[in-house]
């Protein structure tokens, strides 16, 4: 099989391979695609929580995008773990050369276990810049609060603070349910002249390490082979609730979701 589409990640690492760059890598070769990235960060984690952060360069960060870019140019980019306003600087710097258009924006502020990985100032930076420079972002609903000083709790919160990212600038926001107490998972999509609910039952379990930073690279991966942005959110979440119901049970703490749910393998190995 012949890759379909070229995919350019920028996220931190995660060494227990659930979440980040290597989730994301996962994600976009399982569903057919050709997996490029840039590191910012690498992180000593498992599925109980993050040891430690080691921050990569920003310069380094900047000569990864470019130097691949330069060689293998992608027709998406999907942005994740951006730790600091040095960080956030050196990305933006680096799509204005590259200049992309199918990007996709995955928040990412507070691990799975509850460690913080953004500061204040990177909040505030990714607000008033980044936000504007992608196509699509898709925060959860802690990440959503944060970003638009709003409680959510409940379907309507989540519609009026999507609202909040459009009037930053947004141009397209997939607010993500899953924190939400209810029987089943409502996401939705939105932008200034549509609004879609994604609802979908919600799976008991604990392994869910990572779906955020899957959501997002499959909705890049769609992207990039022509779909359309709210198709693209649609398959993207239909993936990932695939990976989730077949999960592997691995790990003491949250564990990782199935990335290979996407491929069915019809030879029989002895």
């Amino acid at each position: 099989m012949n890759p379909k589409s070229k995919i350019l990640i920028i996220a931190g690492s995660d060494s227990s391979g659930g979440a980040g760059i290597q989730a994301d890598i996962k994600t976009v070769t399982a569903l057919g695609s050709y997996a490029m990235t840039a590191i910012t960060a690498v992180t000593a984690q498992n599925t109980t929580g993050v040891k430690s952060i080691i921050e990569i360069d920003p310069k380094d960060i900047f000569n990864q995008i470019i130097y691949t870019c330069e060689d293998i140019r992608p027709e998406a980019i999907k942005i994740g773990m951006l730790h600091s306003t040095r960080v956030i600087r050196s990305v933006l710097k680096a799509l204005e050369i590259i200049k992309i258009k199918k990007i996709i924006l995955d928040p990412v502020m507070v691990a799975k276990g509850g460690a913080k990985l953004i500061d204040d100032k990177a909040i505030k930076l990714l607000k008033l810049k980044l936000i504007k420079k992608v196509l699509l972002v898709t925060p959860n609903i802690p990440e959503l609060e944060i970003l638009t000083k709003t409680k959510i709790l409940n379907k309507e919160d989540m519609v009026y603070a999507a609202n909040k990212l459009l009037e930053l600038g947004a141009k397209n926001v997939l607010v993500k349910g899953g924190h939400l107490a209810n029987k089943n998972v409502i996401d939705i999509f939105i932008n200034k002249r549509d609004i879609k609910f994604f609802n979908n039952n919600r799976y008991k379990t604990k392994n869910t390490h990572g779906t955020g930073c899957t959501l997002s690279s499959a909705i890049t991966t769609f992207l990039s082979c022509g779909k359309a942005i709210k198709k693209s959110c649609e398959l993207g979440i239909m993936y990932v609730n695939s990976a989730i119901k077949s999960n592997p049970k691995y790990g003491k703490g949250h564990g990782p979701i199935n990335h290979l749910t996407s491929l069915k393998i019809k030879t029989k190995f002895k």
